[in-house]
């Protein structure tokens, strides 16, 4: 029997079992998807917020400024990039500059650090912020993380120290025992936690009335080819407004620079595919921005924000039902909050409720290897060892065989063309994969010892599979 069995490895499932992995108890990480960080997490904005902006007294607020206490300190140990790059709140009317003003003093209550600068000394800074921009605040505390990246380096560490994840495995069915769970028939457990994002509600309907209805907002985001500082160099917020935090120019840890979002309510849970909302985007970006190059646009997606009726996270064990626990409604700030939100329900909800000992042979995972940030010997020398890594596969990134094959060969290894794409980048510059995605097809087969002709599309009809990639890794 499995002591605690996370439902959802998007980044609070897959933290979750990170903390929980230093610890002797058996754990177990169960995933619909082809892959972790399928969901909110791996299409969102990728930013560290410092902690201005959610409403006082919500779980928002407090998960969100100790989330940015511990992010630098996290992606160290998980060995991730983390990039402490500022924002600017831009307000360019007396209403905006009154909103702005509220901002300023919560800043003050919650000791976040901050500056106001006036348009003119913002723009000396930034000479593509909009004509109109008549005041900022400058947060230097705002970071930016690649999410992706995060989860999958809190997934390979966990599993290194004995966590198990099953992928394609979707939950159907969940019974209460006297002393345990069984879900779908087979699968016993003590504890249950409920990182189910856009489906948390589906989860908990298996065992009672959920105590929340699940909606999604889509946001649809522009992504810029690489421009290194030469566009924008904070995050540019606008004053927030009832839908979130509006339009943002965020530049992104290797160099390209995202537009985004809008917030509709989406209809279908799952339908991430892009629509009008770009054409949202667009107009709105002009309200902080000028210059904005938008020849050089070279992808466009969507992310699905999972938003509950109670309008805050619902984070805590269940009222009727003993040891399971609810991780919903995750969305802005989550990515900034999951963090210490896995720190709270570790910490204060799980860890008490079992006897456990902490390892002392704890195995840390290496970084991906980066050869952009290596030296010519450096890179000259891993060629030595493996020529592999002397034969570049993607173009536009520089991405090797080696690199690709290193990423498939971990722990939570890719196992869909999409999954090596998130984890060492080939076809994530101008191509889109137009060159290399066959290539990378090919290096999936042999390493998977699968015939490369035998594909299919996952549940999402978008990543390819290998026909018989290992669900349970």
């Amino acid at each position: 029997m499995t002591d605690i069995t996370i439902i959802g490895a998007g980044i609070c499932g897959s933290l979750i079992a990170h903390r929980l992995s230093k610890t002797d108890l058996r754990v177990l990480v169960l995933e619909k998807e082809s892959d972790v960080a399928e969901g909110a997490t791996g299409a969102n904005s990728a930013m560290v917020h410092s902690g201005h902006d959610p409403k006082p007294g919500t779980l928002k607020c407090r998960y969100n400024l100790r989330g940015n206490e511990l992010y630098p300190d996290l992606c160290k140990e998980l060995q991730t990039a983390y990039v402490p790059i500022g924002a600017f709140v831009a307000a360019g009317s007396p209403e905006e500059e009154t909103v702005l003003d509220k901002l300023i003093a919560q800043c003050e209550e919650r000791r976040v650090p901050y500056e106001v600068l006036s348009g003119e000394q913002a723009r000396e800074l930034e000479p593509n912020l909009a004509d109109r921009i008549s005041k900022v605040l400058s947060l230097p505390s705002t970071g930016i993380v690649t999410p992706f990246e995060v989860t999958i380096a809190a997934m390979e560490e966990a599993m290194l120290n004995g966590v198990e994840l099953k992928l394609n495995y979707e939950v159907k069915k969940i019974e209460r025992r006297d002393d345990h769970f069984l879900i779908n028939d087979e699968i016993e457990t003590k504890l249950i936690v409920n990182c189910a994002g856009a489906h948390c509600d589906d989860i908990t309907e298996m065992l009672r009335e959920s105590p929340y209805h699940v909606e999604t907002r889509k946001g649809e985001y522009f992504v810029l080819d690489h421009l290194n500082g030469s566009f924008v160099k904070h995050v540019i917020y606008p004053v927030p407004s009832a839908k979130g935090k509006g339009v943002l120019a965020v530049p992104t840890v290797h160099g390209n620079v995202m537009l985004g979002p809008n917030s509709d309510f989406a209809a279908n849970r799952d339908d991430d595919a892009t629509g009008d909302g770009l054409d949202f985007v667009r107009s709105e970006i002009s309200s902080t921005m000028k210059n904005i190059p938008f020849n050089r646009m070279i992808h466009t997606f969507a992310g699905l924000r999972p938003h509950i009726d109670l309008n805050d996270f619902y984070i805590r064990e269940d009222e009727q039902i003993p040891d399971f626990i609810h991780v919903a409604g995750i969305e802005s700030p989550g990515l900034t909050g999951a963090p210490a939100i896995a720190e709270d329900v570790c910490d204060n909800i799980i860890l008490p409720k079992f006897e456990y000992h902490r390892k002392e042979d704890y195995i840390r995972r290496k970084a991906f290897i980066n050869m952009e940030k290596m030296s010519e010997e450096q890179i000259n020398e891993l060629i030595r060892k493996d020529p592999s890594f002397g034969r570049i596969v993607c173009r536009c990134e520089k991405i090797s065989e080696g690199q690709i094959r290193d990423v498939i060969r971990r722990k939570c290894g890719a196992r869909t063309i999409k999954g090596v794409k998130m984890r060492c980048r080939p076809g994530m510059g101008r191509c889109q994969g137009g060159f290399c995605e066959p290539e990378v097809l090919k290096i999936l087969a042999e390493e998977l010892h699968e015939d490369v002709r035998d594909i299919e599309l996952d549940r999402k009809g978008s990543a390819v599979l290998i026909s018989n990639a290992k669900e349970e890794l």
